[in-house]
């Protein structure tokens, strides 16, 4: 069983070294373009994952199916539109994200129509990864539209509540336990507190059949 796990471990770690080493880099890149310079003093602008990934949420991705990356920082004085550039910071990872399933999509449906012949040990292993790679991308997209603290969904949230101070304190400083709460009930309880799967399912199924894949 360790080494089945081992080898599925393998097969899915480049969906999710590139899906969040691009989605933390677009973060970045767009901060700089609203005006702040924040991140790429801080070296994120860059598509070395070494700068983007944090060892313990990467570790929890892996183990748990729930993790993180560094978060990126801004200084929101510097943007030069402040209410709507932080939303384009927010959407930035998230929209990356359903980019890259969108990529690999196709081409796992060219290297692997449904009329493919018998694959080679070797081409089913990648075929593996792809697929991964769609889903990982897909739930990334997903899970972080979710408006709660620290997620990019949150900014969506806190800023329509900037104008009610008591209501963007408390979901700035609860959110994010809550959402741990959520995580951890799910994985004890076997109940699925963030019912996100049938979510990501219907845009992994449902972009491939857009391309002809069903």
């Amino acid at each position: 069983m360790g080494n089945i796990d081992l080898v599925r471990i393998l097969k899915f770690l480049p969906g999710i070294i590139i899906g969040l080493t691009v989605h933390e880099f677009c973060h970045a890149l767009v901060a700089l373009k609203c005006g702040d310079s924040t991140a790429r003093d801080q070296g994120r602008i860059t598509l070395n994952p070494l700068r983007h990934i944090d060892p313990i949420g990467f570790l929890m991705l892996i183990i748990a199916g729930f993790g993180w990356a560094k978060p990126v920082q801004f200084n929101e004085q510097n943007l030069r539109n402040p209410k709507a550039d932080v939303i384009k910071i927010a959407l930035a990872g998230p929209l990356s994200n359903a980019l890259i399933a969108m990529v690999i999509s196709i081409v796992f449906v060219l290297l692997f129509p449904l009329s493919h012949p018998v694959l080679s040990p070797s081409m089913l292993i990648f075929q593996e990864i792809l697929w991964y790679g769609i889903s990982i991308n897909w739930a990334l997209f997903i899970f972080n539209l979710i408006p709660l603290p620290p997620l990019d969904g949150s900014h969506l949230l806190l800023s329509v509540f900037k104008k009610h101070p008591a209501v963007y304190n408390g979901i700035y400083r609860y959110g994010s336990f809550l959402l741990l709460g959520l995580v951890i009930a799910s994985m004890v309880t076997k109940i699925d507190f963030l019912p996100i799967s049938p979510v990501i399912e219907f845009f992994v199924r449902g972009f491939l059949s857009i391309l002809g894949y069903s």
